[in-house]
């Protein structure tokens, strides 16, 4: 029996998710004592200089015994950070207008106290 055959029996289930440069791969695989678990892999492609491309891949092995606790943190994480921020996407590289509040209020901190001091200069000092 060749390697690739025996990769190829292995994935039972698989569904893929692109992101922008980003693709996740969601494979359940079996093991040898014929029990299921799940693989994640995020690829990532990358474009070199010469305009060729290569990919780096993480993956993740995720086992039947871990699946209600990773579940469980998740979802916490996933929960935590829609009621933190929101559902809308606030990135530069999604939207191209984007300003950070805390940026506008330095920027105008920063020309109010200039110019408050440049004004209330008081001449008799000098």
């Amino acid at each position: 029996m060749s390697q690739q055959y025996t990769m190829d029996k292995e994935e039972i289930y698989s569904k893929v998710m692109r992101a922008g440069r980003r693709t996740y791969f969601f494979d359940v695989r079996e093991t040898k004592a014929g029990d299921y678990y799940l693989t994640i892999t995020e690829s990532k492609k990358f474009t070199n200089e010469d305009g060729s491309f290569h990919y780096k891949k993480h993956k993740i092995y995720l086992y039947k015994e871990d699946f209600a606790d990773f579940k469980e943190n998740l979802d916490e994480m996933i929960q935590y950070v829609l009621e933190e921020k929101g559902e809308e996407v606030i990135s530069e590289r999604h939207q191209k207008d984007f300003k950070r509040e805390d940026e506008d209020d330095s920027t105008q901190d920063e020309d109010s106290t200039s110019t408050s001091s440049f004004t209330d200069v008081d001449f008799d000092d000098i």
